[in-house]
């Protein structure tokens, strides 16, 4: 089961459930507000969450972290290189938005690794590594759902954006040609900021 919840504080954005309906298991994917409306969300759906994944280190994506992580005791997981925006107001905005977040005590996931859950194993998501938005960005696939949560790399219609700090326009452009517009062509595409799309929907937009 996926469900979007679009959450607001400065901005608004895309917290997204990824959930085994036989376990009821699952993740929490970029929950940047509103921790209590999206813990009492949890309680009422009676999901078990069992991990907090970042496809970056905004802090709009993750200003609920904080609070979920510790209501839930779960960790927090993000790419090596977002260590340095989870710890850095300036680097994660939250800084010019009087917010000043930081988040220290992350675990950390490698390219290639599948997040899986302790009571089924087969099921979880295949981190890979998409940067441009932020060095940091990642994807989270999984084949099997014909998923995709992309974060602020691609949104519909449009590319992400790479004019932040450490954002790079031509590996934004490469991640997006080499590594989301690779996927099949059905797999629908969970961005941090606008509607679902997918891969077939936004080929025509980079291929012409």
């Amino acid at each position: 089961m996926i469900q979007r919840a679009e959450v607001a504080d400065v901005f608004a954005e895309n917290a997204y459930f990824y959930i085994d309906d036989k376990t009821r298991q699952g993740f929490v994917i970029d929950p940047g507000a509103e921790g209590e409306r999206l813990y009492d969300l949890i309680k009422r759906e009676n999901l078990d969450i069992k991990a907090i994944l970042l496809t970056h280190g905004h802090f709009d994506h993750t200003g609920a972290v904080e609070y979920l992580s510790k209501k839930l005791d779960i960790p927090y997981y993000i790419s090596q290189s977002g260590q340095a925006y989870l710890t850095n107001p300036r680097l994660n905005l939250s800084e010019e938005c009087g917010r000043y977040i930081v988040l220290p005590d992350a675990k950390f996931f490698n390219d290639g690794d599948f997040l899986s859950l302790p009571d089924n194993p087969e099921f979880g998501l295949r981190v890979i590594v998409t940067p441009g938005h932020t060095p940091d960005s990642v994807t989270f696939y999984s084949p099997e759902e014909g998923a995709a949560f992309v974060g602020d790399a691609i949104f519909k219609g449009s590319p992400g954006t790479s004019q932040f700090p450490g954002g790079d326009q031509r590996e934004l452009y490469a991640s997006i040609m080499n590594k989301i517009l690779t996927l099949p062509d059905d797999t629908v595409l969970y961005s941090g900021h606008t509607p679902p799309t997918s891969v077939g929907a936004e080929k025509p937009n980079y291929l012409g």
